[in-house]
């Protein structure tokens, strides 16, 4: 008889007390963070019994009243769940990008890439850095050449 009254209350569109259970802490932690409460988790099907009930599924996602389920849109229920279930939560979607963005300002780092003004130091007879000399940032002529003839020299091919 309970059942009833609640898929009667539901078409009515009566809210009722419903027993959340052990999701009632949860349930209330996020009316207080959307603001508003809980629709009805269910609505009348076509045979009767209860069905899902997309305000309640918007209402989860954090979206805005009506956001799939107004009546100008005229959609079917069963629509309205399509759409809310290939959709992405708000919260979810600013999350991703966030880790997205800090992905990218780490692959950007000035530490990741040389400064522009470094430049190749070769080393004196006695084994000591020899000064730089201008600002190329490409190795002394002598090791691209030493480079190139010990690709050579294994069978492989220099890109020059």
């Amino acid at each position: 008889m309970a059942r009833v009254s609640r898929v009667r209350r539901a078409a009515r569109g009566e809210s009722g007390l419903v027993d959340w259970g052990e999701y009632a802490a949860a349930v209330h932690r996020w009316e207080l963070a959307t603001g508003r409460p809980a629709p009805y988790p269910t609505q009348p099907g076509r045979h009767g019994r209860p069905v899902l009930a997309p305000p309640f599924v918007e209402w989860l996602m954090g979206l805005p009243p009506g956001w799939s389920t107004a009546a100008y849109l005229d959609l079917p229920r069963t629509a309205q769940l399509r759409a809310l279930g290939n959709g992405v939560m708000p919260q979810q979607a600013a999350h991703a990008l966030r880790l997205l963005l800090d992905d990218l300002t780490h692959l950007h780092r000035p530490c990741c890439h040389p400064p522009a003004s470094t430049t190749w130091h070769t080393k004196d007879r006695a084994g000591r850095p020899a000064p730089a000399r201008g600002g190329s940032t490409h190795p002394p002529r002598a090791a691209r050449t030493l480079a190139t003839e010990r690709g050579r020299r294994s069978g492989t091919r220099s890109r020059r």
